[in-house]
Parts: C-alpha cells; sequence; structure tokens
C-alpha cells in the first residue's frame, strides 16, 4: 500500500468510527436539557424538602415542616393544601409557598426551602474509573458525566470512550468519546439514565510503538496515553538508524479495524526531507526499517573484504577493516610519516567510503604490521 491510499484509508476509516461513536444528538431538546443539567438544582418527585417559615406571631423561632414532593410535582403543606414545585428551583419553590400562604393565612412570612433528601437514580459505573459500582445520581444528574464523576473520575488508563448499556433496551448499545466537544454534547442531550442502567469506561490500548529492523535499539516504545509520536521521532527513539549502512525505507504496519494488517512502504529520505509527510503513529503500530539489496551489500562488503596497501620502502604495510579507522585519521597518519621519515607513504583511502561509518571498528583496536 502506497502512503497517498493509507492516508486516504486513515481519513475514511476515522469518518467511519466517528459516525459509529458519535450519535446525532437530538438538536431540538438540546438547550433544554443543557440548562436542565447544569443549571441550578430543580425539585422533583421523590425529593423531600424542609420548608420553615419564619415572622409568625407570637413565634419566636420559625415552623418547620418536612415535605416530599409526589408523583405530580406537589407538596402538601398545613393549612394551604398542595403546592405544585415540580421542576422548579428551590427559589421559586420558596416564592410558590410564600404566595400560597399570604395573604390567606398569614399577613406576612418567610419562607426558606432546603433539599434533605434528593430523589436518586442508580446506575453502573464499570471500567477506568477510580471507584467502580453502583452510583446513586440525583434527579438533574442522571448522565453520563455525572456518572464518571460519581465514580471518582476516569483513571489515567481511560480512552475517553464511553459504552451506554440501557437495562431496559439490552440489544441497544451507544458509544460516546468525551475527549470531543460532540461526544460531551451528545451526552448531555440524551435521555436520562435510568436505575440499572451500566457505563462503561473503556481503557485505552496499551501505547506502545514496535520499531525494529537496521536501527540501533530495536524496542517497543511505551508512552503515556495521549502522547503522539511520528515516524522520525519514533526512529530517534531507537538510536537512529544504522551508521554502518544507508537504510532508506521502512515499513509501517498497522491493525486496522476490519482485522486486516496495512503494510505501508515509506521513503526515509523524502521524509526527512518533507518531501512526504512525517505521519503520525498509532498505539499497536510497528515501524520496521529492513534490509534492501544495497544494504546487503554494504554490511556484505563491511564483513567480508581486506585491503593491502605497502610504502616504497622496506617497510609494508598490511591491514584488513579493523586498521580502518587507524589509517584514515590525519592526526594518526601524521604521525606514521614522523616515525618513518625515510620513507614516502602512500596515501591511504577507503575506496567504498561507507566502511568508515562502521560502529564495530571503533571497538576494536588498530593493528599494524610490518615486514621486511
Amino acid at each position: 500500500m502506497t502512503l497517498e491510499e493509507f492516508i486516504a484509508l486513515e481519513q475514511q476509516t476515522y469518518e467511519i468510527s466517528r459516525s459509529t461513536t458519535q450519535p446525532a444528538a437530538n438538536t431540538n431538546n438540546t438547550p433544554h436539557r443543557f440548562n436542565h443539567q447544569l443549571g441550578p438544582y430543580k425539585s422533583g418527585a421523590g425529593d423531600v424538602l424542609l420548608v420553615t417559615l419564619s415572622g409568625l406571631e407570637g413565634q419566636v423561632t420559625g415552623a418547620q415542616i418536612q415535605a416530599r414532593v409526589d408523583r405530580n410535582g406537589k407538596i402538601r403543606l398545613p393549612a394551604v393544601g398542595e403546592v405544585p414545585v415540580g421542576d422548579m428551583e428551590l427559589q421559586d419553590v420558596e416564592e410558590a409557598v410564600q404566595q400560597a400562604y399570604i395573604p390567606e393565612v398569614y399577613r406576612d412570612v418567610a419562607v426558606h426551602i432546603t433539599l434533605i433528601e434528593a430523589s436518586t437514580t442508580k446506575v453502573l459505573v464499570r471500567g477506568a474509573v477510580t471507584d467502580p459500582g453502583f452510583i446513586p445520581l440525583r434527579r438533574t444528574e442522571r448522565n453520563l458525566l455525572f456518572a464518571m464523576v460519581g465514580a471518582g473520575g476516569v483513571t489515567e488508563a481511560a480512552s475517553g470512550i464511553v459504552t451506554l448499556r440501557r437495562i431496559r433496551q439490552p440489544a441497544e448499545e451507544i458509544k460516546l468519546n468525551l475527549t470531543e466537544p460532540d461526544g460531551i454534547q451528545a451526552a448531555l442531550a440524551m435521555e436520562p439514565l435510568e436505575d440499572g442502567d451500566a457505563v462503561t469506561v473503556e481503557a485505552a490500548t496499551p501505547n506502545a510503538i514496535f520499531v525494529g529492523g537496521l536501527v540501533n535499539s530495536s524496542r517497543p516504545q511505551i508512552y503515556p496515553y495521549g502522547v503522539k509520536m511520528t515516524v522520525l521521532q519514533a526512529l530517534a527513539a531507537a538510536g537512529g538508524l544504522r551508521n554502518d549502512v544507508t537504510p532508506r525505507e521502512a515499513t509501517l504496519i498497522r491493525h486496522m479495524p476490519d482485522g486486516t494488517d496495512a503494510r505501508i512502504k515509506l521513503n526515509l529520505d523524502n521524509v526527512t526531507t518533507g518531501e512526504e509527510p512525517n505521519i503520525t503513529l498509532a498505539a499497536g503500530d510497528i515501524l520496521w526499517v529492513p534490509h534492501t539489496l544495497e544494504t546487503r551489500v554494504q554490511e556484505w562488503f563491511n564483513q567480508n573484504i581486506f585491503f593491502r596497501a605497502g610504502i616504497t620502502t622496506t617497510a609494508n604495510i598490511n591491514y584488513d577493516a579493523r586498521a580502518l579507522a587507524f589509517m584514515n585519521s590525519n592526526a594518526e597518519k601524521s604521525a606514521l610519516r614522523q616515525g618513518q621519515s625515510s620513507s614516502n607513504l602512500q596515501d591511504l583511502f577507503d575506496p567504498f567510503g561507507f566502511l568508515l561509518q562502521n560502529q564495530a571498528i571503533q571497538q576494536i583496536p588498530s593493528q599494524i604490521t610490518t615486514g621486511p
């Protein structure tokens, strides 16, 4: 597969994944849901309110009444009967109760409302969260975001992908990417969670990239989730390319969502110069720098070719690949000439150039043998 084909396929895969991961939000009802879930708390069925009436004639302390909001959104109070308070902010509830008592019951009264017990829905939160289990959510918090916060927040292993399974619709599964604004919007626009719904925070794939072949340090490279590495960065982290040969190609192997492995041929010279894109690697990618005919020939010469050179006097110098570093060192050649002042030492040379790059040579002591 060519690099251009891979980039086009990657974009297509991303669009498909995004469309299946981010369900379309109900835009007609979205603003109302945002205000309902992100605004002040609003009372509803099952809530227990503490109603405090103060400033009553003949009473030093105020009267306190506990009232539960019924399924119709009303509370029942002495002397006034039912008062509608459903889906109202607590300040609005205070005004409603005050209006119910004035002026029919009292000429003046101050009302203070306290939420002492909120009706909750219990949902199961599991996966990459700090404290998994059944999480109680108040009626205005019945969404994925509050569910994860109630579970102690996500861990460093979380990928940002959240899966919702509703207990009353077991065949339906909803996936959201909460690292993107569209995912957060879709989460807030969804129908409220219900008792028994299951929220799974998916863990991220280990962010490991495997780099091998003609590099100085073939190994898995493991990074924190979210860190992005490019081809050139991964090669640099592998100690760079071997310098006893000249690799010019690499192969990127990526496991695709359909289960197949895509193999993309990269021209390292073009990537280095910017003629081709320095693409970003994904977790699980394999970046392999293979042998080519050119590198095979270079390696063979490094291992098998020996040189012999002579001087015009009685001394002959025999040397092989192990002595190349010595022979091509200007400082050492100068010292040799000084020791052989009566000789006319020929200039030493390396007709294959790349042999001088062999790192192994640097670890082997130079040797010089003189003959009669």
